[in-house]
């Protein structure tokens, strides 16, 4: 469907319309009030398509067969996630006359632009729920809390409201009981035809549990899975659309085909994490618990994506499952998306760097440094400590719709600390420091254009803010950033340091008040952004795919 809107978009005319009320899902007619504005034209052009394909002959007849059962599996997670975001898909894209602002709320998945602080693009929407459409409209986090109900913060139930307007909580195997039950009988169909014994009771598994919101066993079993080379990353995973309370995860799903060539390369840094978590610049207190010593780094090729997933910018690694239970078990996947990061490298970090990076500093602008800063990034997930050491709970717990925020800073941070350590111990010995760290620059200004309503745009700005009172970088009177390699390793590690006692104390308070004063784009840095939207770099990646794309049959 993207490519011919995109197509549609690049050849018609802009009309900028107003919808009457508030809430898209009334499915009010959009109106239109001005068709010389160009303001649709201009936002939609901000995202460069990309081909999401790969070497097919890697795979089996039947792993070949797999596929197009997999991708309508996909599909189905796309219209549950349409359903979590903002209810009925059809109805509100039907609401909206403009082709334009049409294909753009296709992007976003609604009339707030993701990538831009969530702000409505459609006149008359008003704000983005926190709560998404997990919980009433006019549900307040006071009666949400006062409510006496031991289920309510499942990651796995919608909050309803009875015939009497009190609160029911309602399991997704119940809300959206039809879809479900028709992607776990096509998860079934795929099971049956997969050969690696790993993948086909993974997918029998999740299959089953789909139908039940338990997914601790499926989780488990993708976690044994070693051999395969075709993954499907599928379900209620990631719970960042929740800005209410953080609870609720939203469904998506990733195809993938692993690069084994690559992967290779990957394999031998597992073993290093136990000793990487020793060596963490923090009290021994904040890093006493062991990282799973099962964890595996592969590179993949993703082919499709979608839900949660294709929502804002686009992911360019997985690091799953979640479940803290599973991660201390048998540690977590990290699944590194080679093609999805090239494409972001090429197509974006390359052409920021060619204006906000020093000139002298860029050829530290490498590919392989950006691999490995997002890979150690997501394998940073399973490092720190996933326990308060104040008898609080787990750190999710604790810090409540703000962890994400702090979890994704802690990530962010310690995969540079990992991958400087591993540097300095000759582990890896294709890229340097500077390499690392220039480059993870250009990639933090890269994700900052995001803005900071999300909680990776949140992580990036507490980064930066950091960073720049330590004096890590300077900005020269030309506009662009140079880093001062004698402070930036120093700035690392107090920045580790300081976001895993935010996390092991569990403070909610104070990590509130910390991501309020400093989660903040400043306007130098605001105007700095506006110099790339002038050159017109793409914002971000859009996703051209699907069997076609594949060039198999459906």
């Amino acid at each position: 469907m993207f490519r011919k809107m995109i197509s549609i978009m690049l050849l018609a005319g802009i009309i900028v319309f107003v919808i009457p009320g508030c809430n898209p899902s009334q499915g009010s007619r959009a109106a239109i009030v001005n068709p010389e504005d160009s303001l649709m034209k201009a936002k939609t052009g901000e995202f460069v398509t990309v081909k999401l394909t790969t070497d097919l002959n890697k795979l089996t007849v039947k792993e070949k067969q797999m596929i197009p059962i997999l991708i309508r599996v996909a599909r189905i997670m796309d219209d549950l996630y349409w359903e979590q975001v903002i209810g009925d898909k059809q109805k509100f894209l039907g609401s909206v006359s403009d082709t334009l602002a049409r294909a753009y709320a296709a992007i976003n998945y609604g009339p707030w632009e993701r990538l831009n602080g969530n702000q409505p693009f459609i006149k008359g929407i008003g704000e983005k729920p926190a709560g998404a459409n997990f919980y009433p409209k006019d549900m307040s986090k006071e009666e949400f809390e006062q409510w006496n109900n031991k289920e309510k913060t499942s990651q796995y139930s919608v909050i309803r409201r009875n015939d009497d307007h009190s609160l029911k909580n309602l399991w997704y195997h119940e809300a959206f009981s039809d879809k479900l039950k028709t992607a776990s009988d096509l998860l079934k169909q795929a099971s049956a035809l997969a050969e690696d014994a790993g993948l086909k009771k993974y997918l029998e598994l999740r299959s089953a549990a789909l139908l039940s919101d338990n997914y601790f066993e499926s989780d488990m079993a993708w976690m044994d899975m070693k051999n395969n080379t075709l993954d499907f990353v599928v379900g209620p995973i990631e719970n960042y659309e929740d800005e209410l309370f953080g609870q609720k995860t939203a469904f998506e799903s990733s195809l993938l085909v692993k690069d084994k060539e690559w992967s290779l390369r990957l394999a031998k840094f597992a073993k290093f994490l136990p000793e990487l978590q020793l060596q963490l610049p923090v009290d021994p207190k904040y890093k006493k618990e062991k990282p799973g010593t099962d964890s595996d780094l592969n590179a993949y090729d993703i082919i499709y994506v979608s839900g949660h997933s294709n929502a804002g910018s686009k992911t360019i690694a997985i690091n799953l499952p979640n479940d803290e239970k599973v991660q201390l078990a048998k540690g977590s996947r990290r699944l590194q998306l080679k093609n999805a990061m090239r494409a972001k490298f090429d197509n974006i970090l390359v052409p920021i760097s060619n204006i906000l990076i020093d000139s002298a500093q860029r050829r530290h602008i490498r590919f392989d440094a950006f691999f490995s800063n997002v890979m150690f990034h997501e394998v940073a997930h399973g490092l720190g400590i996933k326990n308060t050491i104040t008898q609080k709970g787990t750190v999710r717990e604790a810090l409540k719709e703000k962890y994400s925020s702090f979890e994704e800073a802690k990530a962010d941070i310690l995969g540079l600390f990992m991958t400087t350590k591993l540097i300095e111990k000759g582990e890896i010995r294709d890229i340097t420091a500077e390499d690392c760290f220039v480059t993870y620059m250009a990639g933090l200004i890269r994700s900052v254009r995001f803005g900071a309503a999300s909680a990776h745009g949140k992580a990036n700005m507490m980064c930066f803010n950091f960073f720049a009172g330590q004096g890590a970088f300077e900005r020269g009177n030309s506009g662009t950033y140079k880093i001062n390699f004698g402070k930036i390793g120093d700035a690392m590690n107090k920045w580790s340091a300081m976001l895993l006692e935010f996390e092991g104390n569990g403070d909610y308070n104070a990590a509130k008040s910390y991501l309020e004063s400093n989660g903040r784009i400043s306007d130098v840095l605001r105007s700095d952004i506006e110099r790339l939207k002038s050159a017109r770099i793409p914002l971000d990646i859009v996703y051209d795919q699907g069997t076609d794309v594949l060039g198999i049959g459906k």
